[in-house]
């Protein structure tokens, strides 16, 4: 049955292809797309996102978008992630670029996550093909020009019994350009409003085609600039509103504790007497105290460059060669506040002692009467803020495909056949500065004299220590405050305190491949077609960090090496079965199977299987439904990463006296009953005995969550297991007849992931252990005995509970022409309607949080465009729900007495704000000779996101997703 000119057939491509483009908030060329009808009539079968099976329909039971290229031009975003997340369907990024303090491999690259249910568990490919991998399972949509893009096709539903593993929410299907003739440039340059955060993209392609064959290739080369935290008022302090608790007394002006007070350097003064010194005053302006987020970006810089070249050429008149050929290279940075230096942590495990400053060195403002606290040695603490953190992110990625595909007949029976080869490989190079080397500023605040010339040397007269082995430091001068000699503004000390860092990371994909497609026989409502193939696929990854974070004499945290690989063999079968055609209330049922078998060398084999239902009781509406087996493979990271410590940044202890929400609990008081504040006052005098949670410098805590003085462990698990999952989808798309250019799609969508693999968080564990009262996760940490602080923790994945999630997404297009030009709206909605978690088997109830954080209940879309010969206007909206987090300050909490099942009757406040609506806007004109002209705004009414502390997707106040203010951009294409 041949349905390229049915009119369904026509309102499901044009639906399915308008509605992408009102997802991302523009319409503008949607419907001055070239009639595809006729790729279908001169290609005769093709493979659609979702199935094996080459066939004349594009009519699927399964939920697919198509993003074409004119969709992709029609915006004023640069990169393919962009685009996608603006999906009603894409949930948050898994590592944003307003997360500065993220860490590892995958930072600086840029990722889709769809249905709120993680990246690793939406899979990536390019022609039908796999996206490399990082260690952890991640694929980064930077390594794709999107000048080599043809079509985007996403589909909404599980897909394991076709792909494999990690299609669980859903596949992203890049398909390059392979029929361009001709060349094409163009040029883009936009900025914020503010006049920081420019961004310029330039790209070229080219490509020709003969008779036997074709090339294209296409060059890439972006850059966008990052944006610093003080540059935005929701960002330049931690808690936006509370100053008081967005400064720390780590700061860059260094302090020493003498008889049981602080004290910090005058301003002019020498640093070397304790004449020169005052008590520090903790209150924002005084000049003590300073505001870590002024040295920090709240989008990190990204820079890439790219080629792609694919091709094809007919070797005989049945066997084709194809291949596809691309580099990329990325380069991105990010920037932190300088290390927030505390002589009394330990390092190294213990192996190196503490860096109190030693009372016989030449800077000790004390010299050696002692503190007191410390049996001579002077406790001290000082951020590095003349060396802020940097990180730089070198990575290449190199991708070759190539295969033989052909087509035969055999009687009036049509095959299709292809094999090939597929190998990815990235390498990471990540260069660092701005963390201490400890043992060297031990060496370097232990004991020193002033030489005959005139230079502090460390030592002592009789036994000195020459200058190429050890520099002394003066951690208390500098920064506008005393001497620079041998402050941070010597380049001697910085050179000897902090060394530069070197990290390697290198994956590769290795795939064979053989398929083969056709039709069995015909039956009375049409041909059996089907499609049977056989993939081995091999991934490895390694990723080492610099020699001596992994030594642990490093202020960057203790990690070690990943190292590891799998291999799978897989074997799939697919069926395509029409049951009835063209009578009445049947004008089409059939039926479409999957099944798919692999085999891991890691944990052992497991069968997916998928069955579609396609039904339209007359022409002009379809039904849809699928039922889909998943599952994802525990990634390298997971099976074979290295630990490392971490400061744990948002730590909220439940038994904290003034913020904890189980602090009167049994269990609470029994683990930290004995602790007792530092300042009672803070009580009302002296009081019983309670417990404050500790933050850095080991100081009260004066906000609900912060980060933690000492660091906790994570690491890997070798014996995890795979994720498995159900997926179930209901569909209708429905071409109104009786109104021309109206086109109606609802979706109702579920999927269930059993056995998670959960990236374990401090918070989490304390959660289950004092609100859940989990016996089992309590046994994970340990307080210290006297300060009652979680002085040590270990976490990392685990098998653990479930995830469901429940929804509905709905799609109108609607497009007409009058005398005054063509008019179009789309409107396209996704509704989650269920997110529930389990993360433990004991627990008893599930944990609900919908609309928590960065989990959106509703987003919608909604593109108005007109369009007049050559000129074209583009309204878009983009509309985010209500969201709700734990309340950090009583004042602004809007839902004191919040109390569900999940916390066993606990009271938990929570806070809600309010939705938000982004509105972008594009002109354009298509000039006379060639080129096209466009001038838009992103978030043109400047609109800004509230305020939420819990800090969702980001590192600030601020939702990570949300834009960072007015955008403009200007758009140059011309064709030859």
């Amino acid at each position: 049955m041949r349905l390229s000119n049915n009119p369904l057939y026509k309102a499901i491509r044009a639906g399915l292809t308008v509605g992408v483009i009102g997802a991302v908030g523009f319409t503008g060329t949607a419907f001055a797309q070239q009639d595809q009808d006729s790729e279908e009539r001169t290609l005769d079968r093709i493979e659609v996102t979702g199935s094996r099976i080459r066939q004349v329909d594009l009519e699927t039971a399964q939920p697919v978008l198509t993003i074409s290229r004119e969709d992709i031009e029609a915006q004023g975003l640069t990169s393919v992630a962009d685009i996608l997340q603006n999906m009603t369907a894409a949930g948050t990024p898994p590592i944003s670029r307003s997360e500065p303090l993220s860490s590892g491999e995958s930072v600086g690259g840029l990722y889709i996550d769809m249905r709120n249910l993680g990246a690793t568990r939406t899979l990536v490919l390019i022609n039908g093909k796999r996206l490399g991998t990082t260690t952890g399972g991640l694929q980064d949509l930077s390594q794709v020009p999107a000048s080599i893009i043809e079509r985007i096709e996403v589909l909404k539903d599980g897909a394991s019994s076709i792909y494999g593993s990690d299609a669980i929410a859903g596949v992203v299907n890049i398909i390059t350009r392979r029929n361009f003739t001709g060349a094409e440039v163009n040029l883009y340059y936009g900025e914020y409003g503010e006049g920081d955060g420019p961004r310029q993209a330039y790209d070229f392609t080219i490509g020709m085609a003969g008779e036997r064959g074709h090339i294209v290739m296409s060059a890439e080369y972006n850059k966008e600039e990052g944006i610093f935290a003080p540059d935005r008022w929701y960002t330049a302090d931690s808690y936006p509103g509370y100053p008081q608790y967005s400064y720390t007394t780590v700061g860059q002006y260094g302090r020493f504790l003498h008889g049981g007070t602080y004290w910090v350097a005058d301003p002019g003064s020498d640093a070397r007497t304790f004449t020169g010194f005052h008590p520090q005053d903790g209150t924002p302006g005084t000049g003590d105290v300073s505001r870590s987020s002024d040295q920090m970006h709240i989008y990190n810089p990204l820079e890439r460059k790219g080629v792609y070249v694919s091709g094809a050429y007919d070797v005989t008149d049945w066997a084709r060669f194809t291949t596809d050929v691309g580099y990329t290279h990325r380069f991105s940075e990010m920037q932190v506040a300088g290390y927030p230096y505390q002589s009394g942590s330990s390092w190294a495990g213990g192996t190196i002692p503490n860096t109190h400053m030693s009372p016989d060195s030449w800077f000790n403002p004390v010299g050696n009467w002692g503190t007191g606290e410390n049996t001579g040695l002077l406790t001290w603490t000082r951020r590095g803020w003349e060396v802020p953190r940097y990180t730089g992110y070198d990575a290449d990625t190199w991708r070759f495909t190539g295969g033989f595909d052909g087509a035969f007949d055999i009687g009036d029976r049509f095959f299709n056949w292809d094999v090939g080869y597929m190998y990815t490989r990235s390498t990471q190079l990540q260069t660092g500065t701005g963390n201490l080397q400890p043992s060297r500023v031990s060496a370097a605040v232990g004991p020193s004299f002033m030489n005959s010339s005139g230079v502090v040397q460390c030592g002592t007269p009789d036994a000195p220590i020459s200058l190429t082995s050890c520099v002394p430091w003066n951690p208390f001068a500098g920064f506008g405050r005393g001497s620079i000699a041998n402050s941070l503004d010597d380049p001697a000390v910085v050179n000897f305190l902090f060394p530069r860092e070197h990290t390697i990371a290198e994956t590769s994909t290795t795939a064979y491949y053989a398929n083969f497609s056709g039709t069995l026989f015909t039956l009375p409502a049409g041909d059996l077609g089907f499609a049977v193939g056989y993939e081995y696929r091999r991934e490895q990854g390694l990723y080492a960090p610099d020699a001596l974070r992994q030594s642990g004499d490093h202020s960057s945290l203790a990690s070690t090496t990943t190292q590891g690989g799998y291999s799978v063999d897989e074997f799939y079968a697919e069926i395509d079965v029409p049951i009835l055609a063209e009578i009445p209330g049947f004008y089409e049922l059939s039926l479409n199977a999957a099944a798919r078998y692999s085999d891991f060398s890691t944990f052992g084999d497991t069968t997916n299987a998928k069955l579609g239902l396609r039904w339209r009781p007359f022409e002009d509406l379809l039904i849809c439904g699928t039922w889909a087996e998943g599952f994802r493979a525990p990634s390298i990271a997971g099976l074979y990463g290295g630990g490392s410590q971490t400061f744990t940044t948002n730590f909220h202890d439940p038994c904290d006296a003034r913020f904890g929400d189980a602090a009167n609990t049994a269990r609470c008081q029994a683990d930290t009953g004995h602790a007792r504040i530092w300042d009672p006052a803070e009580w009302g005098g002296s009081g019983p005995n309670v417990y404050r949670q500790l933050r850095q410098g080991f100081i009260p805590t004066q906000a609900r969550a912060d980060q933690t003085p000492v660091p906790f462990f994570s690491g890997s698990n070798p014996l995890l297991q795979p994720e498995t999952s159900e997926s179930k989808t209901i569909g209708a798309v429905w071409s109104v007849g009786f109104i021309e250019g109206l086109n109606i799609g609802v979706d109702w969508w579920n999927y269930r992931i059993e056995n998670t693999v959960v990236s374990d968080t401090p918070n989490q564990i304390l959660y289950d252990c004092y609100i859940l009262n989990i016996a089992s996760r309590c046994a994970m940490f340990t307080r210290d005995p006297v300060l009652g602080i979680v002085n040590s923790l270990s976490y990392g994945g685990r098998n653990s509970g479930y995830v469901e999630t429940e929804g509905f997404d709905w799609d109108i297009s609607y497009r007409f022409d009058t005398d005054f030009g063509r008019f179009g709206a789309v409107w396209n909605n996704s509704y989650t309607s269920k997110l529930n978690s389990k993360t433990d088997v004991t627990q008893e109830y599930e944990s609900v949080h919908t609309s928590f954080g960065a989990n959106f209940r509703l987003r919608s879309n909604l593109s108005l465009s007109w369009d007049l010969g050559d000129f074209g206007v583009t309204w878009g909206m983009r509309y985010y729900s209500a969201m709700k987090e734990e309340c950090y300050f009583d004042e602004i909490c809007t839902h004191p007495d919040y109390a569900a099942p999940d916390t066993q009757g606990i009271i938990t406040p929570i806070n809600r704000v309010g939705s938000n609506t982004f509105h972008d806007l594009q002109f354009r004109w298509n000039a006379p000779w060639g080129a096209t002209v466009a001038l838009g705004a992103n978030n043109v009414t400047d609109h800004e996101g509230p305020v939420m502390f819990s800090q969702p997707n980001s590192n600030f106040a601020y939702y990570g997703g949300f834009d960072l203010g007015r955008f403009w951009y200007a758009k140059y294409k011309q064709t030859f």
